[in-house]
């Protein structure tokens, strides 16, 4: 069993002047470099169960994204933005010597992961896409189909909440903990790595990029929509999902149809954080996929 507290190396790198925190597990040529969700968690609630894939052969790689986790914290918010954080990521895969590496984005880490992928196609062998998709406004579309299925009074009450920036009302909070509980994470409990990144989550990247929750954009991600680019992207991709996933079935379909080389997996018994969910499962296809695209 591998010690997610304890890599094999951790390193500072050097990014816009300020420096991020690496982990590395594992040896070899084949290396799984991970993009966690957020925007503006630190990288443990990913990178704990995935660790597991070093007994599969491959050296897991990942760390915590300017302003998260160990990384340093600056206050800049003209920092917070998608181009910026990708190329963050290659600046960290040079530092680390990684010439090419299987990629893993979930959630805004799979926005992330797509940017990359468009830039800096020759460092790919493959990538997965977990949780997520490609079409902000689409999915906002499908956020807003999620929220109306609490009924048209308890819609109507997060409309008029949102509309005054009352997002602590003990109502509206109540609603987002029930759309959380339905789409984000399925679990009477939740284990302890994702309590570790959402305990230490800064707000202040996440409210910039996203907004004031999962199921209220507002930030400068709010009309990112890369479907138009897919078809250029010919690295093999994997684009996997939960049936019950808050970025749904069909933001992870208008991926797959407009991507030349990808397949797609619903994970039936999670919502988006298939990982935990169904944890064997998740990595038994994470594995599966990787496998047939090593070398």
């Amino acid at each position: 069993m591998i010690d997610p507290r304890k890599p094999d190396e951790k390193r500072s790198v050097a990014v816009d002047g300020h420096k991020v925190v690496t982990y590395s597990y594992g040896k070899g040529d084949e290396v799984l470099f991970l993009l966690n969700g957020g925007p503006g968690l630190p990288c443990d609630y990913l990178r704990d169960p995935l660790v597991a894939l070093v007994e599969a052969g491959y050296r897991v790689v990942t760390y915590d994204q300017l302003g998260t986790g160990q990384s340093d914290k600056p206050t800049d918010r003209a920092l917070w933005t998608i181009g910026r954080y990708c190329d963050e990521v290659d600046t960290v895969r040079k530092a680390l010597g990684i010439e090419r590496m299987h990629l893993l984005g979930h959630s805004w880490g799979g926005w992330l992961g797509i940017e990359y992928a468009l830039k800096y196609p020759a460092a790919l062998k493959s990538l997965v896409l977990s949780n997520t998709s490609a079409d902000m406004p689409h999915m906002i579309a499908e956020l807003d189909r999620l929220r109306c299925n609490l009924g048209a009074e308890t819609q109507a009450m997060m409309l008029a909440y949102e509309a005054e920036g009352n997002y602590d009302h003990p109502e509206y909070k109540a609603a987002i903990t029930l759309l959380s509980y339905r789409h984000v994470y399925r679990l009477r409990e939740l284990p302890q790595s994702v309590l570790n990144s959402i305990d230490h989550e800064n707000h202040a990247i996440y409210d910039a990029m996203q907004g004031p929750n999962e199921f209220h954009f507002t930030g400068n991600l709010k009309d990112w929509n890369r479907v138009p680019d897919l078809p250029r992207i010919e690295t093999p991709t994997l684009v996997l999902v939960g049936l019950h996933d808050e970025l749904t079935p069909a933001c992870a379909m208008r991926i797959h149809r407009n991507l030349p080389n990808s397949e797609i997996r619903v994970f039936r018994n999670s919502s988006h954080m298939a990982m935990y969910e169904e944890p064997q499962a998740y990595l038994d296809t994470v594995r599966g996929f990787l496998d047939k695209h090593r070398g």
